[in-house]
C-alpha cells in the first residue's frame, strides 16, 4: 500500500468516512431518517440517511484500499465522480424539500473537495495498473 497513492487515499478516506458515519449517529437521535435539516456534527449537517451513506462510502473505500491498487483506483474514481455530482447538486438542494440527506454549505464544500482529491488521484496515479473494467473490455 505504501507505494500506491490510490490505496493510501482510499484507506485514509475510508477510515475517516466510516468514523464520521459512526459519530453522526451520536448527534442524530430524534432526527427523521430523511430530514431535510439535520443536526450538526462539527460544522456539517447530518441525518440518519446521511450517516448510512457515509458508512457505505467509507466501507467501500477502506475495503478497496486494503484490497488492491486497481480496486482502490476504481473506487476512488467512482466515489469521486459521485461526490462531484452530489457537490454540484447540493448547491441547489439546500433549503428545499429534496434535500433528503440534510446537506448544508459545509457539506457541499467537503463533497467537492473530496471529489477533486479522489478524482485527481484516481485518474492520474498508478497509471500502469489496469482497472477491472478496463481489463474486462480488453479480455
Amino acid at each position: 500500500m505504501g507505494t500506491s497513492p490510490n490505496r493510501l487515499l482510499a484507506t485514509v478516506f475510508g477510515a475517516v468516512y466510516l468514523l464520521v458515519g459512526i459519530l453522526g449517529f451520536f448527534v442524530t437521535a430524534g432526527v427523521g431518517f430523511f430530514a431535510t435539516e439535520g443536526n450538526t456534527l462539527i460544522i456539517f449537517e447530518v441525518n440518519p440517511l446521511h450517516n448510512i451513506i457515509h458508512l457505505a462510502i467509507g466501507a467501500a473505500l477502506l475495503l478497496a484500499g486494503l484490497n488492491s491498487v486497481s480496486a482502490a483506483k476504481g473506487v476512488n474514481t467512482t466515489v469521486g465522480a459521485v461526490y462531484l455530482l452530489v457537490g454540484i447538486l447540493g448547491l441547489f438542494l439546500v433549503g428545499t424539500s429534496l434535500n433528503i440527506i440534510a446537506l448544508n454549505g459545509a457539506d457541499n464544500v467537503l463533497h467537492l473537495a473530496s471529489a477533486v482529491l479522489l478524482l485527481g488521484v484516481g485518474l492520474s496515479q498508478d497509471k500502469n495498473v489496469r482497472t477491472a473494467s478496463t481489463h474486462a473490455h480488453t479480455a
